[in-house]
C-alpha cells in the first residue's frame, strides 16, 4: 500500500493498472518541446507551447527561454511569456539528476494556500548555455486523476540531439560475484547518502537466489544487524501476491476474470450503479474504474475497524473520471480483490480470517514464505526491522509502528510483513511463470502472466495491470510493484528476459528514493550501462536537505498560542471519525485516526492559518482553522477530497 501526504513534503516519499483504452499521446500530435496527450488542446505561440487539461483547469506550459543567468531567472522569463500576471512566491528549489540529455535540471516549487489546492511548479533544463522551462499550474485535483497525462507530456521534453540507452539488442551479463559486488556496495553507498538505517535485499539470477542478506541495524541506538530474514513491512508490494490469490482461483474454476464482481460478492457496490454493474474481477486491480485514491478515510478511522469496511468505503466513493479512461490507485479496490478471493476459499469464515488463511495456505506455505505474516504481533516480534523518519529537523528517528497498524482492515492491498528471503522465492515464481523455488506448479502460466497485461497508462512506457507494473527502460522489460507506508519503503523487480530479479527493503522514509536509482545501478551493471544511478541519488539527498529546512521555515513550533488556545477539544466528521485536540508535556497535540503528534501552526499564504502535526515520518496531517455557523472547524483536504470537522457540543 503507498499512503498519501497532505502537503508538498509528500516529495519525500517517492509514492507508488485488461484491453481498455489509455492516456497515451494522440499520434502525430507532437509541439515542439513538448507532446500532446490525447483530448488535450494544444496552443503555441513564438516559443511557447502550452497543453491543457480537458477540464479547462490545468496547463503543461514549455517555454523556450534561451540564455539565463541561472534556473530561477529562467523560470522567472518563462512565466512572463505564459502568464505576465501571475505572481507566485519561490517555496523550494532542488536540483534535479540530470535525465533526458539536460546538462542541469532544476526543481522550482511555489508557495500555495491549502483551500486553493492548486499545484503550480517548474523544471527548469539547460542544454549548454540555453534554458528550457516546464510549468505545471492549476487543479490540484485534475493533476492528480490525470497524473499519468502530465508525466507523459513533462517527460517528452527532451533536449536536442538526446538519444536514450537502448539495451533491447543486448544479452545481460549474468550476476557474478564481482557484478553483484557492484550492487551491494551501491546499496550500502545509497544507504549512507540517504541516512537509511537498515536494507534487505535479494538478487535472483536463472531461477537461483545468488545473494541475500542485509546491510545496516534494524533500529538507530541498536547493533543488531538486518540480514535476509528481517522482516519489514512490504505495503503495496502484497497487492501483486493477492492478485496470485484469484490467479489461483481461476486455474481451479472457482471464479473468471470477465465476471461480475457483485456475482461473486453480492453485497460489492461503488458510488456509481454503472461502474457496479461494469466492475469485472480484473478490474478490481486495474487502477483503472475512476475511481479516485481516498486514503484518508482508512487512516482517519478507527483502528479497530473491521475487514467489512472495506465495502462501505467502496460503496460511498464516487468515480472523478469515466470507467477505464485514467489510471487511478484505490487502495480499497485492491482491498476488494483480496477479501473477495479469501471468502470464495472459505466462505464459512469472517471475511479478513478467509484471507489470511487462503493467502498463508495457498501461497505463503506452497512458496516456503515462513517469515511471512499478516499478524502485527509476529510481524514485530524478533528479528523485525523498526520503522524510521525524519524529524521536523530533519534528524533520523525511530518512530512508533503504530500508525502503519491502520493498515489492517485494508490488509490485501498491502498489510504484510516479509523478508528479503521469502520476497525472492516470491520473485522467483514470476520469474519461472508459476513455479514454486521447489519446482511444482503453483499457478498456471496463463494466469499468472494475465496480471501482467497492459491496462491503463501510467507513464511513458509504463502500464498498470492487475496489482502490478509492466514497464519498459532502457529497451529492458520490467515486471514490478513498490510499496509505502510510513517508514517503510521497498519494491521488487523482475526482468524476464534478462532472467533476473531483486528484492530491496528498507526502514526509513528516506528509502523511498533509492528505490529507482537501485532499478537503474540493476541494469547499468547487468548491460554495462553509463553510471547514473549514484548521481540521482545524490540529487535526491540534496533535495531531502532542502525540503526539510523549507518545511520546518513555514511553521511556528511549538505553535501560536492564542491559535491553539482557540481550538476546541474535539471535532468530528460523520463517516470519517473524531479529532481530539489535548495537552501532553506541555504541547498541544492532536489525535485522529492513527495519527498522534504534537501541533504546529502555520500562516498561509492567504491569510488563514493551518495546524499541522510534526511527529517524525512523512506522514503529516493538516487542517485549516476555521468557523462555520457558530462552530468552529478544522478542514483537511487531499487532492480530490475535503474533510469537514466541527466541534462536538
Amino acid at each position: 500500500m503507498s499512503v498519501p501526504n497532505m502537503k508538498t513534503f509528500a516529495s519525500v516519499v517517492a509514492l507508488m493498472a485488461a484491453g481498455i483504452s489509455s492516456p497515451a499521446l494522440a499520434q502525430g500530435a507532437e509541439a515542439p518541446g513538448i507532446a500532446q496527450p490525447e483530448n488535450w488542446t494544444l496552443e503555441q505561440r513564438d516559443a511557447l507551447s502550452v497543453v491543457t487539461a480537458p477540464e479547462g483547469d490545468l496547463d503543461i506550459a514549455v517555454v523556450e527561454v534561451g540564455p539565463a543567468d541561472d534556473a530561477l531567472a529562467a523560470a522567472a522569463a518563462a512565466w512572463r511569456a505564459y502568464d505576465p500576471e501571475a505572481q507566485r512566491t519561490v517555496e523550494l528549489t532542488t536540483p534535479a539528476a540530470s535525465e533526458n540529455g539536460w546538462d542541469q535540471r532544476v526543481s522550482i516549487h511555489y508557495e500555495t494556500s491549502p483551500s486553493e489546492q492548486a499545484t503550480v511548479s517548474a523544471l527548469a533544463l539547460r542544454q549548454g548555455d540555453e534554458w528550457t522551462v516546464v510549468i505545471v499550474n492549476g487543479a490540484q485535483s485534475t493533476a492528480n486523476v490525470r497524473s499519468a497525462a502530465v508525466t507523459l507530456a513533462r517527460d517528452s521534453v527532451q533536449a536536442d540531439g538526446y538519444e536514450p540507452e537502448d539495451f533491447s539488442d543486448q544479452t545481460a551479463h549474468r550476476l557474478t560475484p564481482e557484478r553483484i559486488a557492484m550492487l551491494r556496495d551501491f546499496v550500502a553507498e545509497a544507504a549512507e547518502t540517504l541516512d537509511v538505517p537498515g536494507v534487505g535485499l535479494a538478487l535472483i539470477d536463472q531461477g537461483e537466489v545468488v545473494f541475500e542478506g542485509g546491510f545496516g541495524v534494524r533500529s538507530l541506538g541498536e547493533t543488531a544487524p538486518v540480514d535476509a530474514d528481517t522482516r519489514f513491512m512490504i505495503a503495496s508490494n502484497t497487492k501483486g501476491m493477492s492478485t496470485l490469490l484469484l490467479s489461483i482461483l481461476v486455474d481451479r474454476g472457482e471464479l473468471d476474470w470477465d465476471q461480475q464482481v457483485v456475482d461473486l460478492y453480492p453485497d460489492f457496490r461503488l458510488g456509481s450503479d454503472s461502474t457496479t454493474e461494469s466492475t469485472l474481477v480484473r478490474h478490481l486491480l486495474c487502477a483503472c474504474t475512476g475511481l479516485p485514491r481516498k486514503d484518508w478515510g482508512f487512516i482517519l478511522a478507527d483502528q479497530d475497524t473491521p475487514a467489512s469496511d472495506v465495502f462501505r468505503q467502496l460503496s460511498e466513493t464516487q468515480p472523478t473520471s469515466e470507467f477505464g479512461e485514467l489510471f487511478q490507485y484505490n487502495n480499497n479496490m485492491a482491498a476488494a480483490a483480496g477479501y473477495v478471493g479469501g471468502a470464495l476459499a472459505y466462505p464459512d469464515m469472517e471475511i479478513g480470517a478467509a484471507y489470511d488463511r487462503a493467502m498463508d495456505e495457498l501461497i505463503f506455505q506452497p512458496l516456503d514464505m515462513t517469515d511471512t505474516t499478516f499478524d502485527f504481533h509476529a510481524g514485530e516480534s524478533g528479528n523485525w526491522a523498526q520503522p524510521h523518519g525524519l524529524d521536523v529537523d530533519g534528524n533520523q528517528t525511530v518512530m512508533s509502528n503504530h500508525f502503519n497498524r491502520s493498515v489492517y482492515p485494508y490488509r490485501p492491498a498491502g498489510g504484510a510483513f516479509s523478508t528479503a528471503s521469502d520476497m525472492a522465492h516470491y520473485v522467483q515464481l514470476e520469474l519461472s511463470r508459476g513455479l514454486a523455488p521447489d519446482g511444482e506448479r503453483l499457478v498456471s502460466e496463463e494466469n499468472l502472466l494475465a496480471r501482467r497485461e497492459p491496462g491503463v497508462q501510467v507513464a511513458e512506457d509504463v502500464w498498470y495491470g492487475m496489482g502490478l507494473f509492466n514497464e519498459e527502460h532502457w529497451g529492458v522489460p520490467v515486471v514490478t510493484h513498490g510499496g509505502t507506508l510510513l517508514g517503510y519503503h521497498s519494491n521488487w523487480y523482475a526482468l524476464p528476459e534478462a532472467g533476473v530479479g531483486a528484492v530491496i527493503l528498507t526502514n526509513a522514509d528516506t528509502g523511498a528514493v533509492m528505490l529507482r536509482p537501485f532499478l537503474r545501478r540493476l541494469v547499468e551493471v547487468l548491460y554495462d550501462g553509463h553510471p547514473e544511478a549514484m548521481s540521482q541519488i545524490e540529487a535526491s539527498a540534496a533535495r531531502l536537505d532542502a525540503q526539510t529546512q523549507v518545511r520546518r521555515q513555514g511553521l511556528d513550533i511549538p505553535g501560536d498560542q492564542a491559535v491553539l488556545d482557540g481550538l476546541a477539544p474535539a471535532y468530528e466528521s460523520p463517516g470519517i471519525g473524531t479529532i481530539t485536540i489535548f495537552e501532553n508535556e506541555g504541547r498541544t497535540w492532536i489525535e485522529a485516526g492513527s495519527i498522534r503528534a504534537p501541533l504546529a501552526t502555520r500562516q498561509n499564504p492567504d491569510g488563514t492559518v493551518s495546524i499541522v502535526s510534526v511527529g517524525p515520518g512523512a506522514i503529516s496531517l493538516e487542517a485549516e482553522v476555521g468557523m462555520e455557523d457558530g462552530s468552529r472547524t478544522l478542514t483537511l483536504r487531499d487532492s480530490q477530497h475535503v474533510y469537514l470537522y466541527t466541534e462536538t457540543r
